[in-house]
């Protein structure tokens, strides 16, 4: 299947391969069916979230380990019963700053997916998660 998109131009991708929201972003609730891109070069721990159905709606995700070690959170029952059986993976919705370094992910509403299932969710989490949380931590001098 050919497929638009914002960052990637034109591309091939596997119908396959094309997961569906049970419960979709917030803000875009009429965007259900998107596929995970990753460009080689930056690693396995930063993909695309590319709408199959709108080719300006992306988001960057980020592998939660490669901001924080502490993050453990805990799965609603509905996500586990929506998502059905499976392992399930958590990734972080990244806010691009001008200035990188001042770029921050959302601790408190991840992406949760189930690769064998094809399906995936974002969750509003219990925890008191940060919102903007600095994908570069900062050390103070002195």
């Amino acid at each position: 299947m050919l497929l638009k998109t914002r960052d990637f131009g034109e591309i091939e991708i596997n119908e396959a391969d094309i997961i569906e929201f049970k419960m979709p972003i917030f803000g875009f609730e009429s965007y259900c069916r998107y596929v995970f891109l990753h460009e080689e070069s930056l690693g396995e721990h930063l993909v695309w979230l590319q709408s199959v159905e709108e080719p300006d709606l992306c988001f960057i995700l980020v592998n939660p380990d490669l901001v924080t070690e502490s993050y453990d959170p805990k799965m609603p029952k509905s996500v586990r019963e929506a998502l059905g059986p499976g392992d399930l993976m958590c990734w972080l919705i990244m806010v691009v700053k001008e200035d990188f370094e001042r770029s921050t992910v959302n601790l408190r509403s991840p992406i949760v997916v189930n690769p064998a299932t094809r399906t995936a969710a974002q969750i509003i989490l219990e925890e008191s998660y940060a919102i903007q949380h600095p994908i570069i931590s900062r050390k103070e001098e002195g």
